[in-house]
């Protein structure tokens, strides 16, 4: 047998060919089988660096195909963003709140932490009811719902009820449990290096 081919006598270009028909065949057949259209719940969680990337990134998607779109952030607010500043341009389809006062460790007032993320909730969960809104990015929540700033029975309810196309996307660390049961697609983001560790401080473009 040459050195070029395998035991059927294929070449690495047929070979890779052959291989890659096998891989196209498998992936048409599980896209015919996805006979479902609706909105998702996607949940992205983890100590790993990303989710609110990973979130905003499906707004900017959002806004390519036209949808009008919600964004509430829960827990950050006492310094600015790039996100913000560049979302904020489209406010004909992005309806844009940052609803909290800063990490817990900056606020250290527990009291003023739940208040702001009630009021922060307040407006998600009219976004949710709303069948205007085709995409709603609640950043943070889960550190909310951790903290047990909002109740995760009311979070539940609001999203087995909202209108059926409607996506809805939920970050930060420590998603519980029954969201994750709730959802259609969860991701958990893991540290392998970060920057921070090193002494390098937060960057604009990066994390800000």
């Amino acid at each position: 047998m040459s050195a070029g081919a395998d035991r059927r006598g294929l070449t690495p270009d047929e070979h890779h060919r052959e291989r890659a028909q096998r891989k196209k065949e498998l992936v048409d057949r599980r896209i015919a089988r996805a006979t479902i259209d609706r909105g998702v719940v996607v949940v992205n969680t983890g100590n790993g660096k990303g989710k609110s990337s990973s979130g905003f990134g499906m707004l900017a998607r959002s806004l390519g195909h036209g949808f009008r779109c919600g964004v509430v952030q829960f827990i950050k607010g006492s310094f600015s963003t790039g996100e913000e500043a560049f979302f904020r341009r489209f406010d004909d389809l992005v309806d844009y709140h940052v609803m909290g006062e800063g990490y817990t460790w900056e606020t250290q007032d527990r009291a003023r932490d739940v208040v702001a993320a009630g009021a922060a909730w307040d407006v998600a969960a009219r976004m949710l009811a709303d069948p205007a809104y085709d995409f709603v990015l609640l950043d943070e929540l889960n550190i909310a719902l951790t903290k047990q700033y909002v109740d995760l029975d009311a979070v539940l309810a609001a999203l087995a009820s909202r209108p059926e196309r409607q996506h809805v996307v939920i970050t930060g660390r420590g998603a519980p449990d029954a969201l994750v049961d709730a959802a259609d697609t969860v991701t958990e983001m893991r540290v392998v290096k970060h920057a921070f560790k090193a002494g390098i401080k937060a960057q604009h473009g990066i994390e800000l």
